[in-house]
């Protein structure tokens, strides 16, 4: 090499090692943080999971501010259980193998949740439901685990009492889809009902969802006064209109898994004639809260169509999560807390969403939570906003259940 090439690429060196003494040189490592969803993104009950996304979405668009001003990237990883518990489970361990994602909102189904927070319990990584109710999501005492919904052991007495009190039923014909959330809430159901003194009929469960008919003669025969379907909205669709065509003039009635629009495309105006349906839920449309309305506009906006159930609640159970992982990252120095200090982070949470005030009991249901009673009166999808609010009802938290 010649001396005045050796002397240039000396130069060169120094002042490289010189840039990066001070600074100059590469870019400190970024920092960030990931928050997971979990939700059917494909399916049959892909309107309902979709929107849990996508409310988590706005929320993280709209609320991640703070976590940004503190030169943090945070990222949405949206993952799709599709309402199967299998691959919920399979997700979970996808996600908790990614130390980047420090909170999660999911899921739809109590299912799907309850297998798949087994696996979040063991690593220490908070969830945050916005639509989970079977009880022992939280039963089981996990502080990772938390819904910022009700729950079905007080969720089907309160369908229970009005199916008795307000349309004076005597009798009942209760089925379900076999699945934790649909069988769980059914059997409450029927507590209730059997306590109460209501003629039982029937308790069965189906996973059928094309052909109704080995159910609905036997229930013709019976003629109770309303049919009480615990499941989700795709399956019971279907059955209604099939056994209102086959004569069916009772009451048909439901919990929150009826609460979606495409309810009313499969079913039509089987929903509005003879005895009508009912449907109780722990999530109001998104016009039961006062603060919503500019969330619906956002929404609608963003995504080109008016928010399903438990979106809000998916815009909530985001806002938790920030707002958790700041107070962490704050306690931590401005550093990326760890996923243990953003746990107990929103156990110690008071939160204020756009459903209300957000806190968790030490089981991580929230102290005290809303119930409403919605009267049908869509008969298509884009009719559904026009269901009517009947009641709304608050109760404390069951607890442990003792």
């Amino acid at each position: 090499m010649n001396k005045r090439l050796f002397a240039l690429l000396s130069v060169i060196v120094i002042a490289s090692l010189a840039l990066t003494a001070c600074g100059g040189g590469a870019a400190s490592a970024p920092k960030v943080i990931k928050i997971a969803t979990q939700s059917p993104l494909s399916g049959g009950q892909s309107l309902l999971g979709v929107d849990i996304k996508n409310g988590a979405a706005l929320g993280l668009e709209q609320l991640g501010g703070p976590l940004r001003d503190m030169g943090f990237t945070v990222e949405l990883a949206p993952y799709d259980d599709q309402a199967t518990p299998d691959v919920g489970v399979a997700n979970a361990k996808n996600i908790v193998a990614d130390s980047a994602i420090l909170c999660g909102v999911g899921h739809l189904n109590s299912g799907v949740m309850i297998p798949s927070s087994e696996e979040y319990h063991t690593a220490g990584l908070a969830f945050v439901s916005p639509a989970n109710t079977n009880p022992v999501v939280t039963t089981r005492g996990y502080a990772e685990v938390n819904r910022i919904v009700g729950r079905d052991d007080v969720q089907a007495p309160v369908a229970e009492t009005y199916a008795k009190n307000e349309l004076g039923a005597k009798s009942v014909y209760i089925i379900h889809d076999k699945t934790a959330y649909g069988q769980g809430v059914a059997e409450f159901f029927r507590g209730a009902a059997e306590k109460d003194g209501l003629d039982v009929q029937a308790f069965e469960g189906t996973e059928e969802t094309a052909n109704f008919d080995a159910i609905i003669t036997p229930l013709l025969a019976a003629n109770p006064d309303v049919v009480f379907f615990s499941g989700i909205y795709n399956q019971a669709g279907v059955f209604f209109k099939q056994a209102r065509d086959a004569g069916y003039e009772g009451t048909f009635m439901g919990t929150d898994g009826m609460d979606a629009s495409g309810l009313a495309d499969l079913a039509g105006d089987a929903l509005t004639k003879a005895g009508g349906m009912v449907y109780t839920s722990v999530a109001g449309p998104a016009s039961a809260y006062p603060k919503a309305a500019k969330f619906a506009e956002d929404f609608k906006a963003k995504f080109g169509s008016d928010p399903q159930p438990f979106a809000v609640q998916g815009y909530d159970s985001m806002g938790v999560c920030l707002a958790a992982i700041k107070n962490a990252a704050d306690a931590a120095g401005g550093e990326i807390p760890t996923r243990e200090a953003v746990r107990d982070a929103i156990r110690a949470l008071s939160y204020e969403g756009v459903t209300g005030p957000i806190s968790f009991d030490s089981i991580g249901d929230l102290p005290t939570a809303k119930y409403f009673i919605i009267k049908v009166n869509a008969t298509s999808g884009d009719t559904w906003n026009t269901n009517e609010i009947v009641a709304e009802l608050d109760f404390a938290s069951p607890g442990m259940g003792e």
